[in-house]
C-alpha cells in the first residue's frame, strides 16, 4: 500500500502539470485511504504538499510574468489568516464527536471526510461545467471590498478544514473581484494557494507531530510529477483531460461519501 501511496504522489503532480489544477484534491484521499493517516493529520500534510507543489508552479509562472503579486497578496492576507486560525484553533478544538443524537453519532474524522467529499463535488462540477466566454471575462461592475474580504476569509476557512488548494474557488474571485484576465488569475491562484497552504501548515506544526522524512519524500515525487505533466501537456488535449479528471473526482467524492456514511 505504501508503494501505491507514492505512485499517488507522482499522480498528484502529474495531474497538476497536465491540467493546471485539481491534483491537490487527491492528496487527502490518498493519505487517508491508501496510507492510513487520520483525517486531521492527512489534511495537515496535504497543506504542505499542496503548498510546495503550488510554489513551484507559481515560481515558473512568475518568471513568465503571469503572477500579479500585488493582487495576490490582497487576496491572500484574509485567506491565509483564516487558514492559519482554522488549523491552529478550530480543528484542534473540534470535539471527537461532533453530533450524538437519537443513536446517531458523527465523529470528528467522519465530519472532515464528508466535508472534503462535498468540496470534491463542487470541484468536479467546476471542471465539468461548460464555460462560456463571459464566465472568464472581468466585469466593469464595482464589487464590494467588504464582500471580497468576507469571501476570501470564508474560502480560507474551507481550505483550512479540508486541506485542499481551493483553486476552483479562488480563480473566479480573482476574475470578478480583482479583475484579472483568466490566464493571470490561474497563475496568481497558484501563488495564493502556496501562501495559504504553507502558512496554514505552520499552524499544524505547533499541534501535531510531523513525519518530515515522509512529507519531503511525498512532496518531492509530486514536484517531479508536475514537471512530467507540464512536458506531456504539450502533446495532449487539456480540455478533454480536465473533463475526464472531473468525472474521476466526482466518482471519488461518491466513494468517500458512501464509505463514511456506511461507517456511521
Amino acid at each position: 500500500m505504501e508503494i501505491l501511496g507514492y505512485i499517488g504522489a507522482l499522480l498528484i503532480g502529474l495531474i497538476l502539470g497536465l491540467t493546471g489544477g485539481g491534483g491537490s484534491i487527491l492528496t487527502v484521499p490518498i493519505l487517508v485511504y491508501i496510507l492510513s493517516f487520520s483525517p486531521v493529520t492527512a489534511t495537515a500534510y496535504s497543506l504542505f504538499i499542496v503548498g510546495t507543489t503550488s510554489a513551484f508552479g507559481a515560481t515558473q509562472n512568475f518568471f513568465k510574468g503571469f503572477v500579479d503579486v500585488k493582487k495576490g497578496f490582497l487576496f491572500a492576507i484574509p485567506s491565509f489568516t483564516a487558514v492559519y486560525l482554522t488549523r491552529r484553533i478550530l480543528v484542534p478544538k473540534l470535539p471527537d464527536t461532533i453530533i450524538s443524537l437519537f443513536g446517531f453519532s458523527l465523529s470528528k474524522e467522519a465530519f472532515l471526510m464528508i466535508l472534503f467529499a462535498v468540496i470534491m463535488l463542487f470541484a468536479a462540477a467546476s471542471m465539468l461545467k461548460k464555460k462560456k466566454i463571459d464566465d472568464f471575462t472581468p466585469t466593469e461592475k464595482k464589487e464590494s471590498k467588504l464582500l471580497f474580504v468576507a469571501q476570501t476569509f470564508g474560502i480560507g476557512i474551507l481550505i483550512g478544514f479540508v486541506g485542499a488548494g481551493g483553486g476552483f474557488l479562488i480563480i473566479p474571485s480573482l476574475v470578478f473581484f480583482a479583475k484579472l484576465p483568466m490566464r493571470k488569475a490561474i497563475a496568481t491562484s497558484l501563488f495564493i494557494i502556496a501562501l495559504n497552504s504553507l502558512i496554514g501548515f505552520a499552524g499544524d506544526i505547533q499541534t501535531l507531530e510531523i513525519d518530515w522524512l515522509f512529507l519531503l519524500s511525498f512532496s518531492s515525487l509530486s514536484i517531479i510529477g508536475i514537471f512530467i505533466g507540464i512536458y506531456l501537456n504539450k502533446f495532449l488535449n487539456e480540455a478533454q483531460l480536465k473533463k475526464g479528471f472531473g468525472y474521476f473526482v466526482l466518482l471519488m467524492a461518491i466513494f468517500i461519501l458512501s464509505k463514511e456514511f456506511l461507517r456511521l
